[in-house]
């Protein structure tokens, strides 16, 4: 066997590789194997929550898996290493974690579907006309203006942005807007505080301008918020606006509105660092980026289609998504 196949301990690389769960402990030096049981049994332990053992912990890492499973008799002897590398073979991470909200909706497939179907032009069933419109509209609140105590430094080389850790709070607003789907038009405006008055107020910023006070239909795609939640908001807006048809997201479903999209541009462009003098300028920063936000502006690739719904809903366990209805 030629030395650039062996390994640095001396053992095949083949044989390493054709039986990565035999390997021994060279973590800890030791002399005897790890049988598949003993490693399921530990991958098992990693896929528990550490709480159900009676372990004081949120999530667990690699160390203290291993101590765990020389605790509980399952090894004699393991080094995190090993557990690190058993459970980097099936993508096991038990050390990290995301947030996850089940869908609460009894209705949530219909509901994104209504408004997946928009996105894709269509409208139950049938294909759009040419003289309808998809309009999403959404409010960002309590917006602060954080003034700096010392000046904000511009990039050097071989340096980013210098920004003051301290700062004085100048009060807070709310930025209100509304994304043309397929136009990439863009209704803005920014109110001190969120409200029935101040959506009412946005809405009617494009329905009394053409070509939307005109329009065939004008679908108008909402979350549940307090503003533009439930039945009395429809009946609210589409009384005032007749050619306007509104479509709620699901509950806990913001993420379907596009205009949740154009936000998280205006946070990382605008107010990432936060540094205004005052809620004057904060509101004139954000009217302007507005503007010229909407000169180079496209319509959002989106690429999440009913189709990835079904999928997605399809792969919850039954047991889980009757627990996020019983938690609603």
């Amino acid at each position: 066997m030629s030395h650039a196949s062996r390994s640095r301990s001396g053992a095949s690389a083949s044989s390493r590789k054709a039986s990565p769960g035999w390997r021994s402990d060279r973590g800890r030096g030791a002399p005897g194997a790890f049988p598949p049981a003993q490693v399921a049994e530990v991958k098992a332990l990693a896929c528990e929550l550490p709480a159900e053992r009676g372990v004081p912990l949120s999530r667990w890492s690699s160390a203290e898996l291993a101590r765990e499973a020389i605790r509980r008799g399952i090894v004699a002897e393991v080094s995190g290493a090993t557990v690190w590398r058993w459970l980097s073979e099936d993508a096991i991470k038990p050390w990290s974690h995301r947030s996850w909200i089940f869908p609460r909706d009894p209705d949530f497939r219909r509901k994104a579907g209504r408004v997946l179907d928009l996105y894709a032009g269509r409208f139950e069933g049938k294909l759009l006309h040419p003289g309808d419109f998809v309009v999403c509209a959404d409010e960002k609140p309590s917006i602060q203006a954080r003034k700096r105590k010392a000046e904000t430094l511009p990039a050097a080389p071989g340096e980013g942005q210098k920004v003051e850790h301290e700062y004085e709070r100048k009060g807070a607003l709310c930025y209100l807007a509304a994304w043309d789907v397929r136009r990439a038009k863009l209704f803005d405006r920014c109110a001190s505080k969120d409200g029935i008055v101040p959506f009412g107020a946005l809405v009617e910023q494009f329905m009394s301008v053409e070509p939307y006070a005109s329009a065939r239909r004008v679908f108008l795609i909402v979350d549940n918020g307090s503003a533009h939640r439930g039945q009395r908001s429809i009946d609210r807006l589409q009384g005032a606006w007749p050619n306007l048809i509104v479509v709620h997201t699901p509950i806990h479903a913001s993420w379907l509105n596009q205009a949740e999209i154009y936000f998280s541009v205006v946070q990382r462009k605008v107010l990432q660092p936060n540094d205004f003098d005052d809620l004057g300028v904060l509101e004139e920063r954000l009217l302007a980026f507005g503007r010229h936000y909407e000169r180079i502006a496209e319509p959002f690739e989106w690429k999440f289609t009913r189709r990835d719904l079904d999928r997605l809903l399809d792969r919850l366990d039954p047991a889980d998504e009757e627990r996020g209805r019983r938690a609603a």
